[in-house]
């Protein structure tokens, strides 16, 4: 159980890499756009839809990662009050439910690329890009997020605080067969 939670918290990890390199990669290409159009005149085509494009993915593949910070938004006055076993209780169910509404979107959201990726479906723009590569982060952001759930879901009994991120609190000892 542990070395699957460590592969999967390495996984977020690298998606939330991978968003700040696509961020990176977006302000870049603004600042080109900007230089291209006011200082040389110049028409600019590809720059707007790839910076959609790159803060769409930087979106979607930065979830996993922002979920292992518990960095989504939440409302912990109820969670404050609660005892230690109520409080994992309330933290198994709020993680079922939105793991169930994650894969959810994931799955209606396979099938939006699916037929973007069998229809050869493009952007209307100039560029024209495929549009199977902004919709394949879509299932693919939300289906990561819900692995990184389970692991969330796998961590509870070891941890003393779950909404707390794991990385402000250490483990209890290793339970049977963690090895």
């Amino acid at each position: 159980m542990l070395h699957y939670v460590r592969a999967v918290h390495a996984l977020s990890r690298l998606c939330g890499i991978a968003a700040a390199i696509m961020i990176l990669v977006s302000v870049f290409i603004v600042c080109e756009l900007v230089f291209m159009r006011y200082v040389l005149n110049a028409s600019t085509v590809w720059q707007t839809e790839v910076v959609t494009y790159l803060m769409i993915g930087a979106t979607m593949l930065g979830m996993p990662y922002v979920q292992l910070l518990r960095g989504h938004i939440n409302v912990d006055l109820l969670p404050l009050y609660l005892q230690k076993t109520p409080r994992k209780t309330l933290f198994v169910i709020c993680v079922l439910v939105q793991a169930l509404a994650c894969g959810v979107v994931a799955f209606y959201s396979a099938e939006m690329f699916l037929q973007a990726w069998n229809g050869g479906w493009r952007s209307s723009s100039v560029f024209g890009s495929p549009l199977w590569i902004p919709y394949l982060t879509v299932p693919l952001g939300f289906g990561l997020t819900v692995v990184q759930y389970t692991a969330d879901l796998m961590m509870t009994t070891r941890v003393e605080d779950p909404f707390q991120p794991l990385t402000h609190q250490p483990l209890n000892p290793a339970a049977e067969g963690d090895r």
